[in-house]
């Protein structure tokens, strides 16, 4: 027999040993299939990614469902893994939804900032870099102000787009997302002890604040400033929506319609309430009472202005809300009728 002869057997012998081994292997797969050892098929991608992993439920389960938004119905992973928030941050983390991306200024967050150690910045908030949120890989984008950047965000992943103010305050915000994530009973849980302390609070300032005095929300713009209202930071959620407080009569139905408006020095007292919230980082009580205008208003002469930077106001979410409200109610406490 030729060597090459003895060769081209032995190889017909060991492919044919390779085909029994896997048809036997086979037929063990489908055994096990038939007893039902097996409820869940994991379906892996090339590299094992476990990030990339697809489950199906040989029961039926949805590995997706359909949601409404301002952008039409679309489909959302039932339980998303990787999600980008770019806004409604406080909301996630009292459900325990911690993303793995952010913008940078939330993620500074006064009131969270610890929950979000480690969370990778997606760039500027409003103007997020799509290229930062591919390299995250996310299974669902959230953000309420994606006007110029949707089709390029939803090309990447599911997105979500809730415009702000849509959801007006905590309740409707953690009801949202408590149904988003199937968390409806912890969204509960959190809602009833947020009701509980607002209410504390509520009655602590009710019991030293005679109930018709009035409060401004402003912010120092230097040059100018700023009035805001019920649903703009700076306050005014935990002013007028946890402690039930009203702005100045004749200016109130403005305020609370626009939810902003920019002050002239000779317009701030037709705007000033008994108490003035004030967002400022650069001023102090001592600078507006020594201030020939801001001297003059009843608010700032009684010492009934608190002044605070934004690092603390800005922020709108439930539990900075909650924070803020305890905050101000132990400051308003010990004010004087």
């Amino acid at each position: 027999m030729l060597f090459s002869d003895y060769l081209s057997r032995r190889r017909l012998t060991l492919i044919v040993m390779v085909l029994i081994t896997a048809l036997m292997i086979s037929a063990c797969g489908a055994a096990d299939t038939g007893n039902g050892n097996s409820n869940t098929e994991t379906v892996q991608t090339a590299a094992s990614d476990p990030s990339k992993a697809v489950e199906t439920n040989s029961e039926g389960d949805s590995k997706v469902k359909t949601i409404s938004t301002v952008h039409g119905d679309i489909e959302v992973p039932v339980h998303p893994q990787r999600i980008v928030a770019e806004e409604y941050l406080g909301s996630l983390i009292a459900l325990d939804v911690i993303p793995v991306g952010a913008p940078g200024l939330t993620i500074k967050n006064y009131y969270f900032k610890e929950s979000l150690e480690g969370i990778e910045d997606i760039g500027d908030y409003g103007k997020p870099s799509v290229e930062k949120i591919v390299a995250l890989n996310p299974d669902l984008i959230i953000t309420g102000n994606a006007e110029k950047t949707y089709e390029q965000l939803s090309k990447i992943a599911p997105t979500i787009v809730i415009p702000y103010g849509d959801l007006k305050n905590a309740h409707e915000e953690l009801t949202y997302f408590g149904e988003l994530f199937g968390k409806e009973e912890e969204a509960k849980t959190w809602l009833e002890e947020y009701d509980r302390r607002i209410a504390a609070a509520k009655a602590k300032v009710d019991a030293a604040i005679p109930t018709d005095a009035t409060f401004s929300i402003m912010e120092d713009g230097e040059k100018s400033t700023w009035v805001y209202g019920d649903n703009f930071g700076r306050g005014g959620q935990a002013v007028y929506q946890a402690l039930g407080r009203k702005p100045p009569s004749g200016v109130a139905e403005e305020i609370l319609e626009k939810q902003w408006a920019e002050l002239t020095a000779e317009m701030v007292s037709k705007y000033a309430g008994d108490y003035i919230i004030m967002t400022s980082n650069s001023r102090t009580m001592e600078d507006y009472k020594a201030d020939p205008i801001w001297g003059s208003l009843p608010a700032v002469n009684k010492g009934q202005m608190y002044v605070w930077p934004e690092e603390r106001s800005w922020y709108y979410d439930p539990i900075a809300v909650l924070a803020q409200t305890e905050e101000l109610a132990d400051w308003l406490s010990k004010q004087d009728r």
